[in-house]
């Protein structure tokens, strides 16, 4: 009991449990495993594309913009705990406040301005990252399917003959990507099953081959439900939706074999739905398309499902 008559013991355990909460919260901090060089990155693996550092950015914008309010939120909270709480002593009723307008104006107006910058931001590097070249230097029509992914590498080869513009296995690619294709590209192509995996490394998944530095259009096409293109290391990722062609390019700057998977959950085997993306000279990459000349996976696979009515409409709009 102290001097007063109180008796303060309950006190002590609540200071006991915040002691272990912030014992708690700094284990986990410092027991991720990360350097401090990967610190800045939030979480993000190491960008490997010329355009990575853009979303990379962006990430990091957001972040510390949620830190910031975060930091006001908890400060606000905390300060009103402990300079207003409840007097040992007095127990009359504390001045009570109905409104205050400069208050008031002040938390519907910050989350407005919050939202705006972001909602700038995100959209200056949407239209930026979804920008589409003219000609690209490699086309790529990526095929989604329960549960493995196909490549077809839309490319003139030395012993494949066609077109890649009039070739019926490509119908469901919208005319606007079909006027990038190479003339008389008769193509190459590489599929997997959830049980291939990677000559070097024993990854799942069959192997996306890439030139390093070349600009690459990835056009993405479904042959069933929607799945997701995710390179993870070049940090962008797009919807494969049948009936609906998507497509985006990026540069990769950086030779190695980089993990990709499906991030729409697509049905029961979602998560085996892995690829590999081996970057490397483009010397290599052409040799690597007159290795599956050798092997006969010449010409295309079926891209996918034809163009929804709502797709041709705006096919034609576009046009």
């Amino acid at each position: 009991m102290s001097p007063n008559g109180s008796d303060r013991s309950p006190r002590r355990p609540m200071r006991r449990k915040l002691l272990q909460a912030l014992t708690a919260g700094l284990v986990l901090a410092t027991a991720t495993g990360c350097t401090w060089e990967d610190f800045p990155r939030l979480g993000m693996p190491t960008p490997t594309t010329e355009e990575a550092p853009r979303i990379l950015s962006l990430w990091q914008g957001s972040w510390a913009a949620a830190l910031a309010v975060g930091v006001l939120v908890w400060g606000l909270i905390l300060w009103s705990a402990f300079f207003h709480r409840r007097s040992r002593t007095k127990v009359e009723v504390p001045p009570q406040t109905r409104y205050n307008m400069p208050i008031e104006a002040l938390y519907t107006v910050v989350p407005l301005l919050v939202v705006s910058v972001l909602f700038y931001f995100t959209a200056r590097d949407e239209s930026e990252l979804l920008k589409l070249e003219k000609k690209p230097d490699v086309t790529v029509n990526v095929v989604g399917f329960q549960w493995s992914w196909c490549f077809n590498y839309v490319e003139k080869v030395e012993g494949s003959s066609g077109d890649a513009r009039k070739s019926p296995e490509l119908d469901a690619i919208p005319n606007r990507y079909k006027d990038a294709f190479p003339a008389n590209a008769g193509g190459v192509y590489d599929c997997g099953t959830p049980g291939t995996r990677n000559a070097q490394t024993g990854n799942p998944g069959p192997t996306l081959w890439l030139p390093e530095g070349k600009r690459v259009r990835f056009v993405l096409t479904s042959r069933d439900v929607i799945h997701s293109f995710w390179v993870v290391p070049f940090l962008m990722k797009q919807d494969v939706i049948p009936g609906h062609t998507n497509a985006f390019e990026v540069t990769p700057n950086k030779e190695g074999t980089f993990l990709g998977k499906c991030a729409e959950l697509c049905g029961v085997d979602h998560s085996r739905m892995l690829f590999n993306v081996k970057v490397v000279s483009p010397e290599r990459y052409e040799q690597h398309l007159k290795d599956l000349v050798k092997k006969g996976q010449t010409g295309y696979v079926p891209a996918g499902i034809p163009q929804s009515g709502h797709e041709k409409n705006r096919e034609s709009n576009i046009l």
